[in-house]
């Protein structure tokens, strides 16, 4: 591989699959898509195509996530290494079937992949102390209706408040 007159050699792993023709096999270890291996490293056009994501989103998610880090050779060129790639399957996963925005999942990756979501609802979903009760003292400000009522809105409230949580 030349480079502007420069000889850059890439590692043998690489150059190996690069070189290895592109089958639809489904052989054990190897990919259904590209026929490489599992472990083999990826172009960016391989994983676009793979993911069904257009290149320039590649590109914004690794300046959003720190955690991906293709290994980039000679001209800028990408490879992606099976661990990002299983990293891109997950963000993929979690913005465009799970509904979760790049801040959402910028939050999901941070906490570690151990830590229960039971623990994490649980805290979540605890209801505030009971604030007390606030009198309308304000002229044009009618007082509540009855205590049913205002016991109804506190709990609707409460409820609204838990769903929120659990969502963020």
């Amino acid at each position: 591989m030349t480079t502007t007159g420069v000889e850059t050699r890439l590692p043998d792993s690489i150059e190996q699959d690069l070189d290895a023709p592109l089958t639809g096999e489904s052989e054990e270890g190897r990919s259904r898509l590209s026929g490489k291996s599992v472990s083999a490293f990826r172009t960016i056009s391989e994983v676009s195509a793979e993911l069904d994501v257009p290149q320039h989103v590649l590109r914004f998610w690794e300046s959003k996530f720190t955690q991906l880090r293709p290994l980039k050779r000679g001209g800028g060129r990408r490879y992606y290494r099976p661990e990002d790639l299983a990293l891109l399957r997950r963000i993929h996963g979690l913005l465009y079937r799970e509904g979760y925005t790049i801040k959402g999942v910028q939050r999901v990756l941070r906490t570690p992949r151990g830590a229960a979501k039971e623990d994490v609802a649980v805290e979540a979903a605890k209801p505030e102390a009971p604030r007390p009760p606030v009198e309308a003292t304000l002229p044009g400000i009618p007082k509540p209706a009855s205590n049913k009522a205002e016991a109804l809105l506190r709990e609707m409230l409460s409820e609204l408040k838990t769903l929120r949580a659990l969502l963020d």
